[in-house]
């Protein structure tokens, strides 16, 4: 590509079409900005930003407040003795992977895990066992299948897998599995626990200690408010020195971070939005209440919402019949829902699909999640004779 200035035109500020829609991606829902978190994303843009007040070691910074945040607020917050900001949930996953297993170990990962736990956890050169789920209309995870897994790793390897994972909740369906119940099952076998909650913390209640974990993942761009990518990572006591173990060539660097992590806009977006992610933490009653409503809604129009019944969380799958035998019959049938969402203001649901689509209903409102159900009726009913 030569660089010229008629093709340096394609690049420079780019309009999003999708701002200012009804967003009912669960990506989406729980990464929107606050007010103050959108000054910060200009006020800290430039560059790294923060490092301008750094002494060696980001968390370590005083002014602004990196320091409270990371030591002081996140650890009160996660439920946990020790926590970082890293640069997404799959790199404290990963950071915690690396450091407490070796190449050739084995870990256990629930059914539903999200993809980018079996990646970190192949880039750690760690083998994966997995605990099943029950399949449809349900999804269930069975915590005594983390007892089964855990043993047949002993019994095949000759020792126990060195972490257990669950997804809390998972990506797909919105589960919430009994993670206590997990966490007591995985330390009868001495093994730890790693909580990947990318879609509770900043969301839901969620407290490491609480259920037992010993490790706590948290996505900032997902669920707390912040410009991606940023994430949480919260350790117990037992295990802090191993995953924040220092470098023997720079010894205020911490080996599994490389150093630093989130350096500028990122962190400092997800410290403008923390206030009112802990106060919207404490609203998860009324989310739930309107994600139930709100699949109430689509089920009587002969939508099929799968996983746990009555749901709670905010991130639903639903199977859409309807939909889908009209796209089998209309002109290039299978955007034909994306297009009316459009035409309605409503973005989330990936084009191409309509036999099948997740959404989530997180921070919407009843007055917007009645504007979707009241779309999704007008869209059967133009369609009604085909």
């Amino acid at each position: 590509m030569k660089l010229d200035d008629s093709s340096l035109q394609k690049f420079g500020f780019i309009k999003r079409e999708t701002l200012g829609s009804i967003n009912i991606d669960p990506l989406q829902t729980g990464g929107l900005l606050t007010g103050a978190a959108k000054q910060a994303l200009v006020e800290w843009g430039d560059g790294y930003s923060v490092c301008d007040f750094c002494g060696g070691v980001l968390d370590q910074i005083k002014k602004p407040p990196i320091h409270d945040f990371v030591h002081k607020a996140l650890p009160e917050f996660l439920g946990c003795d020790e926590a970082r900001v890293t640069n997404g949930a799959r790199e404290s996953k990963f950071a915690v992977m690396h450091s407490i297993g070796k190449p050739g170990d084995w870990i256990v990962l629930d059914g539903l895990a999200h993809y980018s736990s079996y990646v970190a956890a192949e880039r750690a050169g760690l083998n994966i066992k997995t605990v099943p789920h029950s399949g449809s209309p349900d999804y269930y995870l069975d915590p005594e299948g983390y007892a089964t897994a855990i043993e047949e790793v002993t019994k095949e390897n000759g020792k126990p897998p060195v972490l257990a994972l669950v997804t809390y909740p998972d990506g797909s369906y919105g589960n919430v599995p009994d993670a206590g119940k997990i966490a007591s099952i995985c330390h009868e076998y001495n093994v730890p626990l790693l909580l990947n909650g990318a879609y509770a913390v900043g969301r839901m209640p969620v407290s490491a200690k609480k259920i037992g974990a010993d490790f706590i993942v948290g996505s900032g761009h997902k669920s707390m408010a912040a410009s991606g990518p940023v994430g949480v990572l919260g350790v117990s006591e037992e295990y802090a020195p191993v995953v924040f173990r220092k470098s023997k060539h720079s010894k205020v660097k911490e080996v599994e971070f490389l150093g630093c992590t989130a350096r500028g806009a990122t962190v400092m977006t997800l410290i403008a939005s923390f206030p009112d992610v802990v106060k919207r933490v404490r609203n998860w009653d009324k989310e739930v209440e309107n994600a139930r409503w709100f699949s109430a809604r689509l089920e009587e129009m002969g939508f099929i919402q799968r996983g746990q019944k009555p749901h709670s969380h905010d991130l639903m799958f639903f199977e859409t019949p309807r939909f889908y035998e009209i796209s089998e019959k209309v002109k290039n049938g299978r955007y034909f829902l994306y297009r009316e969402l459009k035409e309605r203001n409503i973005h989330g649901i990936k084009s191409g699909l309509t036999k099948y689509f997740k959404l989530s209903t997180f921070g919407l409102g009843k007055e917007k999640l009645e504007v979707v159900v009241d779309s999704f009726e007008d869209i059967l009913k133009k369609y009604e004779d085909i």
